[in-house]
């Protein structure tokens, strides 16, 4: 009898040490979950950034460049943004026909409309976008962003901004959330937010490389900054790294390799992320990985 009590015991301090901790039961198949009592008390999932991604309608001749507006929301999915869709609900400059290049006549599309293709159906008037409910705002690239955000691609340096694209753009600026736009876009941060930094990449074609490159004239004529994107040039040279630029064209360094990127300019006064894409004419991947980096400093600037 006396050995049958120390082995009872023995038992009992095994299954004492297995025992659930106060706020945990045991789960049907092992392991230990957390009471609904103890759930309360539990961390929340950090939410993710609220980003407004505004569209100009669907296809690079007429309205937003698809490449560009697909890559901006892959890399806000992966930086686990929650995003929201808008598009001002106008008629579209004009119809391209985008085989031969040219006006389609008699035709007409309205923006909100064209641009719900790329948005999958889920798509709000950019009327109700308001700097209150978001934490960043993307403007993707595309001829759009000069035909119907703005008047941009007839008057050039006198043109109109769309009453709305102006309303958000200033309206995050005041706030001091921030704004990303890339190729074409940035003119409209330049048309409106007075002395801000941005690029739209060279300011020489070379060759047809930047077949856009007199865009970056007109950003300096309407007062803003323009920072042309060049060549990162590493060199063994007490672990410096130079940045080539027209007027710097070499490290005075024997020992260096080029290697070409496409990156994001930060204003970091401004809040305001921006980065070349198809003013380059370069491969698909550059673009996505420039869209990435100004995606990245954007999210990063939201704080979120």
């Amino acid at each position: 009898m006396a050995a049958f009590r120390a082995l009872a015991a023995s038992r009992l301090a095994v299954t004492a040490g297995f025992a659930p901790r106060p706020g945990l039961w045991p789960l049907p198949f092992g392991g230990l979950a957390p009471s609904s009592r103890a759930a309360l008390h539990a961390s929340a999932p950090r939410p993710g950034p609220r980003v407004a991604v505004v569209l100009s309608g669907c296809g690079v001749y007429d309205g937003t460049e698809l490449h560009e507006a697909s890559s901006i929301l892959v890399h806000l999915s992966r930086g686990g943004a929650e995003v929201q869709i808008f598009a001002p609900d106008v008629p579209q400059m004009h119809v391209i026909d985008h085989i031969k290049g040219q006006p389609s006549e008699g035709e007409t599309r309205n923006v909100l409309t064209e641009s719900a293709r790329i948005a999958r159906g889920k798509i709000t008037d950019l009327a109700k976008l308001t700097a209150v409910n978001h934490d960043a705002a993307i403007f993707p690239g595309g001829f759009g962003a000069a035909k119907n955000l703005s008047t941009f691609a007839v008057d050039g340096g006198t043109c109109k901004v769309n009453r709305d694209v102006e309303r958000v753009l200033k309206e995050f600026h005041q706030a001091g959330k921030p704004i990303g736009l890339c190729c074409i876009a940035p003119v409209l941060a330049a048309k409106v937010l007075r002395g801000v930094e941005v690029t739209v990449g060279h300011e020489q074609e070379e060759g047809g490389k930047w077949p856009h490159a007199g865009t970056a004239e007109v950003i300096k004529a309407l007062g803003a900054k323009h920072c042309v994107m060049g060549v990162t040039i590493s060199f063994q040279q007490l672990g410096q790294r130079w940045r080539w630029t027209p007027d710097r064209p070499s490290p005075g360094c024997g020992c260096f390799s080029i290697t070409c990127v496409h990156e994001a300019h930060v204003d970091q006064k401004n809040k305001v992320v921006t980065t070349p894409a198809f003013m380059c004419d370069t491969a698909l991947h550059h673009i996505h990985d420039g869209i990435g980096a100004m995606v990245r400093k954007v999210l990063e600037l939201a704080g979120r």
